[in-house]
């Protein structure tokens, strides 16, 4: 594709997907009346602030202060430029993008782009030289087919340590950036040499699904070699921020209903397997809040299957505090018999039984009290009292009665005492416990709202920033009108109105260029066709609601309301100025200031 996409092609595209439908593929989204909200995938949050307008096609974050159509998303979400984003969008719409048009695809950063050759390259030697034939026979071994090692573009690093620099530098490129790719390790010389070599490689992709990372599994039997190597931190690579397979989980996870977080990747493969594809692995690593954050921001249903020994359970019981603290999951927790990680119970169980583990997953209270039974023994009266002390605990934050009854109910049968008796302690407990948060509140300093909680953050865009003006309503009012009626713009124009806010004044000005180079204007188009710097005031003004009915009263009436607020801020300036001539004593300034504050004064009335 070499030319420009024609707009009547963008717009087919904008107007062939619903925006909720696309934004559901990355957020989940709660319908609120007319909108829809969610948390924001561009910063972190924990009150959802993220706003979907599905009558007018737009999003908008009160928080992070983005907004724009379905394209604008795309841009944001997966760092595309305009013309990807259209071809995102055609794609999701199954539209031939026309031959001839579109430009040319914008290429990955050199990084990513090292990365993505490096892959190929692995899976090259893997799948078809003679080098890889002992790493396949390894991986056939281990029940990795041909599917699997495609879907998961697993491949293999030869024991050699200098084939993928070789390779590499015969694509072109420079010794910094692979210095700085985490590929290769230094000597002290300032020599780079392979970091894996003899190793089955795994890819770990970003969101997106490309690769920014790679975890090498040891194939030889030598003890004295680490079993797991992962690639170290890079500009590119943050380990607290991946998901192993995140970008074909959440896919999955629209038709499962839920995201499964394992510990590691093997886990995450045998699940997929067994029929299971929406499988994410926090890569062995302990889990972190951004991840936790990620996986709240695709689906607020979730199950834990970690190892089923002591460290796996242990862990667990960590995550399950981490999704608690993070609160709106609904989670769920497998725990598998024999000690044994999904990898080793599916090849011992099958694929079935498998999934009727994850069909039976705990609730994360039903796991807590299991694993405290375990700490007590309820023969013995003082043990079963710390254990019911305990439970209690657990219990009495809960607001679902019948989720208590439910609970209460089993742990009366584990310790033959009455439910009624057990609600009493619940009852205490929770007494003492929102006592307790009322005072934590008390205690609380009152702190002053930031500038970003109180207003929209200007955004920097391809070096660009953001324009955020000060809200004025009838600015406002005003342009919607200039962009929504014929009649109230050319009444605007015959009163040769100028916006006197910059920003407004330029977009008037593009949508009149924009009426004169398209037959169909619409206000998605619109998004498109101005700077980046001036799309957050039109996606604001159509978030806004305003109605589209209007008098030319009301038109006068806005002008004047602008003219007023010209006037107060010129008075305002006048009222500073007369306090400095008070305090110099100056009764000549102090009465010229005085005669333009009557005069500015009369104008208004």
């Amino acid at each position: 594709m070499a030319g420009r996409i024609p707009d009547e092609f963008i717009n087919e595209v904008r107007n062939s997907v619903n925006i909720v439908d696309v934004i559901s593929q990355y957020v989940t989204l709660t319908k609120k009346g007319k909108d829809y909200t969610g948390l924001c995938p561009f910063h972190q949050e924990k009150t959802p602030s993220f706003t979907v307008n599905e009558a007018k096609q737009f999003f908008k974050c009160f928080g992070c202060g983005k907004g724009g159509n379905v394209f604008k998303f795309m841009m944001y979400q997966e760092n595309l430029t305009f013309p990807e984003s259209v071809k995102a969008v055609a794609d999701m719409a199954h539209i031939k993008i026309p031959e001839g048009v579109g430009g040319k695809t914008e290429p990955l950063s050199p990084l990513k782009k090292m990365y993505q050759d490096a892959t190929e390259f692995y899976q090259h030697i893997l799948l078809t030289t003679k080098t890889g034939e002992n790493a396949l026979k390894y991986a056939h071994d281990r029940e990795l087919d041909e599917d699997l090692l495609e879907h998961f573009k697993i491949g293999y690093a030869p024991d050699n340590d200098g084939i993928l620099l070789t390779f590499l530098k015969q694509k072109g490129y420079e010794d910094d950036l692979l210095r700085r790719s985490g590929l290769f390790v230094e000597s002290k010389e300032g020599k780079l040499y392979d970091r894996f070599r003899d190793r089955l490689m795994f890819p770990l992709s970003d969101e997106v699904g490309r690769t920014i990372a790679f975890s090498g599994r040891r194939i030889s039997n030598n003890s004295e070699i680490a079993k797991y190597m992962n690639s170290p931190e890079t500009e590119i690579f943050t380990k607290s921020k991946l998901l192993f397979h995140l970008s074909e989980a959440k896919k999955a996870a629209r038709s499962e209903g839920h995201l499964i977080l394992y510990e590691g990747y093997m886990d995450v493969i045998a699940a997929y397997k067994a029929g299971i594809k929406s499988g994410v692995a926090s890569m062995g690593t302990s889990l972190t809040d951004e991840q936790v954050y990620i996986l709240k921001r695709i689906t607020p249903n979730v199950i834990i299957n970690y190892d089923g020994d002591p460290p796996g359970i242990h862990a667990a019981e960590r995550a399950c505090g981490m999704f608690q603290k993070a609160n709106g999951f609904n989670l769920g927790i497998v725990v598998l018999p024999e000690n044994l990680d999904p990898d080793e119970y599916v090849k011992k169980y099958g694929a079935q039984k498998y999934q009727g583990q994850v069909k039976a997953a705990l609730t994360p209270i039903d796991f807590l009290l299991n694993r405290l039974a375990l700490k007590f023994n309820l023969h013995n009266d003082r043990e079963k009292l710390s254990f019911i002390d305990e439970a209690v605990q657990l219990i009495a934050p809960l607001n679902d009665p019948v989720a208590e009854d439910l609970y209460l109910g089993k742990i009366a049968k584990q310790t033959s005492v009455s439910i009624e008796s057990l609600k009493v302690s619940v009852l205490r407990a929770r007494r003492k416990l929102n006592r307790a948060r009322n005072h934590q509140r008390q205690m609380q300093p009152v702190v002053a709202p930031t500038d970003f909680e109180n207003n929209e953050p200007s955004q920097a865009i391809n070096g660009q920033e953001v324009v955020e003006t000060a809200e004025n309503p009838a600015l406002r009012r005003l342009l919607y009108l200039f962009i929504h009626s014929e009649e109230a713009r050319n009444y605007l124009l015959d009163k040769n109105f100028l916006f006197p806010d910059s920003a407004y004044a330029n977009l008037a000005e593009l949508w009149l260029k924009y009426l004169d180079q398209t037959s169909t204007p619409t206000v998605q188009g619109f998004i498109d066709f101005v700077p980046e710097q001036f799309q957050g005031i039109i996606v604001s003004m159509e978030m806004a609601e305003m109605p589209e009915d209007y008098s030319k009263q009301e038109l006068d009436d806005q002008l004047q309301a602008l003219a007023n607020s010209k006037i107060d801020e010129q008075l305002h300036q006048l009222l500073d100025s007369l306090q400095e001539a008070q305090m110099r004593n100056d009764e000549q300034d102090m009465l010229q200031i005085t005669q333009k504050i009557i005069d500015l004064k009369r104008q208004k009335y």
